[in-house]
């Protein structure tokens, strides 16, 4: 069973067939199709010739599930930024990740120039609560550098048991030194729905994650707001998608049908143009068409992005913000058998309803609105973006986008781009400077 999944993240074994049908070319196919299997033939035996001298002749016997083992990784990491190897254990813990209860810190985290990035710290853990921010660079563990470890690695040196502490050395632009962190592990559950009534006439909606329980918490969210306020004061309904991370493909696709009557929701286009896949909207629209705003930052990555990208192109709803991450690349979850781990691979890119890349580009708002960073974090909040990933996958067409500010203020007063979501549901205009419209049309819903 495969599942994809839009957030970064055993043996490979098996055989390819290769089906040749009769051509006038077929000969020509044939003798290429011989000539990529020689030259695949050749590479393998040059990865068994160094695999035999490594055990053969290293200073201390080797492990070889561990050298097999990494030379999978180092072979899948080589293609981009999400894809990778789990083994047995890095498997199982991401299926507990996906399900919305887990051990740890609570933060979405990938690899960076051999140090752990953190991509986004989940609402009310150990880790937001400790102030680690998106883009904040995890140089030691626990006195030990993170230089040399896996992903994996890293990830199983944070966890341990409940109540237990753990520090963690961050670097952090704009920072004169390292700040020493210190960590009480807790059971993260995450909740990916919160909500509450603003002003007793606006519906506003986080959303943090997309794991399996993200569809049935948004359906609670606006059953309970429609039943708190009367149809005809409800003025619109605010959904926060900020430093959300992504999560799974499923989840974006319920989510934006939550809002929409009917049409195309994303589209997926692998390397094979036979291997599209179109998602379209399903249920109806929960919301009965009421005005909606989108709150987007450099930190909404991957499902986030579906989600602005079909309510924004279906002209549903008005994104207000800055620019989105720009991660457009699907992730096929693929099991290799008992004990074996699975491969996360970048398998398409992902495209908005209009047929535009988010890969590399991201979602551009229709109102920017730049919040007032403290002085000790400005020059670092305005950094994150797909495209300074390094090896990230192409936009495929149009240009790539720089990164844009993820920084969302604690406080609730201080919040311009929240603020002036509701005051765009109130007719009130925001002020700010429009973002460019996109070169490709709207769909009609």
């Amino acid at each position: 069973m495969r599942k994809s999944l839009l957030f970064p993240l055993g043996t490979l074994t098996g055989a390819c067939l290769t089906l040749l049908v009769a051509s006038p070319h077929g000969g020509v196919w044939a003798a290429r199709a011989a000539a990529n299997a020689n030259d695949a033939y050749s590479q393998l035996n040059l990865f068994g010739e160094v695999f035999e001298r490594v055990k053969a002749s290293y200073v201390e016997k080797p492990d070889n599930a561990k050298l097999v083992e990494g030379a999978i990784t180092g072979m899948v990491t080589s293609l981009d930024p999400h894809s990778r190897y789990m083994n047995a254990k890095a498997w199982t813990e991401m299926q507990e990740t996906t399900s919305g209860e887990f051990g740890g810190l609570g933060i979405e985290v990938t690899m960076e120039d051999g140090l752990v990035k953190v991509v986004s710290p989940i609402d009310d853990t150990p880790a937001s609560k400790a102030g680690l921010m998106s883009g904040d660079l995890i140089s030691k563990i626990d006195g030990e550098a993170v230089q040399g470890m896996t992903l994996e690695q890293a990830v199983n040196k944070m966890k341990g048991p409940v109540d237990t502490q753990t520090k963690l050395t961050i670097v952090r632009k704009g920072a004169d030194a390292p700040l020493d962190v210190a960590i009480k592990r807790e059971i993260i559950h995450v909740r990916p729905v919160r909500f509450h009534v603003e002003n007793g006439d606006i519906g506003y909606v986080r959303i943090t994650s997309f794991n399996e329980q993200t569809t049935d918490g948004l359906k609670k969210a606006i059953a309970s707001i429609t039943k708190d306020v009367a149809q005809e004061k409800l003025v619109g309904y605010v959904v926060d998608l900020r430093n959300n991370p992504g999560g799974l493909l499923d989840q974006a696709v319920s989510v934006s049908s939550a809002f929409l009557q009917r049409g195309e929701v994303v589209s997926t286009r692998g390397r094979n143009p036979e291997e599209t896949q179109r998602f379209t909207a399903h249920g109806g629209d929960l919301t009965k068409g009421k005005p909606l705003v989108v709150l987007v930052n450099g930190g909404s990555a991957s499902a986030s992005e579906i989600v602005a990208g079909a309510l924004h192109d279906h002209k549903r709803a008005t994104i207000i913000g800055t620019r989105s991450f720009g991660k457009g690349s699907v992730q096929t979850i693929i099991p290799l058998g008992a004990g074996n781990g699975a491969l996360a691979l970048t398998t398409a890119r992902y495209y908005t309803p209009s047929g535009r890349s988010i890969q590399a580009q991201g979602i551009a708002p229709d109102i920017e609105i730049l919040q007032d960073v403290p002085p000790e974090l400005k020059g670092r909040m305005d950094t994150m973006a797909e495209s300074q990933m390094r090896g990230h996958l192409s936009a495929g067409e149009g240009g790539e986008q720089t990164g844009s500010q993820s920084y969302v203020p604690p406080k609730e007063e201080d919040d311009k781009a929240l603020h002036a979501a509701y005051d765009f549901l109130h007719g009130v205009t925001a002020n700010a400077v429009a973002a460019k419209p996109a070169s490709k049309g709207a769909v009609p819903n």
